[in-house]
């Protein structure tokens, strides 16, 4: 559920300056791109979907992916239900991680699911496969090497879909247990913390219809800059958590157009299975 949205506003700092940015990897001469990466201290963090758009969406946890970017500064702020998606104090602190450019950031409510690669639930094997099949030289679906959090999906018309993933910067087995216990009883007692990420959206689409199940695929992927114990204990819980998004407008595989509709869709879902049918 989309709480609020604020408007499109400038926020960062100079991208080798800042503690996480977006890069492309240079290739050998006469080579095409390279692989699209979330830079965490500038360590790469995270692979990303490729640049041509007709390969499959993608998020990977790199070796290199071990630090988290919780500021202290602002805790006993987001220990609570944040209000306003334009709180200056909060989105100034994380603005200034994050490289220059332009963001969107909207206030969102989402009950979290966590799924393994290769399990129940795991989107990397279910829906991407029935769209792209598995990879043609491993045989495998994509893997993400990484347990991550589902959160929303919805149709956006007869031929797109969206999927909302919440991916943590280490994986839930390195949370503090203390930590997620004590989150899991303050949501019980009816407590909505604020987690913080930053977002990027990418629209990929298959060359060739040879799937079972073909059709535009949307992944608005949300990266936890701040969060990783209440994301834990709200799966746990089974409760909701509140997340400001922080979206990348320019940072993803999709047009602004796309990304103007997000909140609308994140606010008004319909259901996948309907619409198809």
């Amino acid at each position: 559920m989309v709480i609020k949205s604020g408007e499109p506003r400038r926020l960062g700092i100079p991208a080798p300056e800042a503690r996480l940015r977006f890069e492309t990897e240079r290739q050998e001469t006469g080579g095409g791109p390279g692989r699209r990466l979330l830079v965490v201290k500038g360590e790469p963090a995270f692979e990303l979907s490729p640049w041509c758009g007709t390969c499959q969406f993608l998020f990977r946890r790199l070796v290199t992916s071990r630090e988290t970017l919780s500021l202290e500064s602002v805790q006993e702020r987001l220990t609570g239900t944040l209000t306003d998606p334009d709180d200056d104090e909060v989105v100034g602190a994380f603005g200034a991680l994050l490289p220059e450019g332009e963001y969107l950031p909207v206030l969102l409510q989402v009950k979290p699911r966590l799924v393994v690669p290769g399990r129940e639930g795991d989107y990397f094997s279910g829906e991407q496969v029935a769209t792209w099949g598995l990879d043609q030289f491993w045989g495998l679906p994509e893997h993400p090497h990484t347990p991550y959090y589902r959160s929303f999906e919805t149709a956006v018309d007869a031929s797109t879909h969206l999927y909302e993933f919440v991916v943590p910067m280490v994986p839930p087995t390195w949370n503090e247990r203390e930590r997620v216990e004590e989150y899991v009883e303050l949501m019980n007692r009816g407590t909505v913390p604020t987690a913080v990420a930053v977002s990027t959206l990418d629209v990929c689409q298959p060359a060739i219809d040879l799937a079972a199940d073909y059709y535009l695929h949307w992944g608005l992927t949300h990266f936890l800059l701040d969060g990783h114990h209440k994301l834990e204990a709200a799966a746990m819980a089974g409760r909701p958590v509140q997340l400001l998004s922080l979206l990348a407008l320019g940072e993803g595989l999709a047009g602004a157009e796309d990304c103007a509709q997000l909140p609308a869709l994140r606010g008004q879902p319909r259901s996948i299975r309907a619409i198809n049918t």
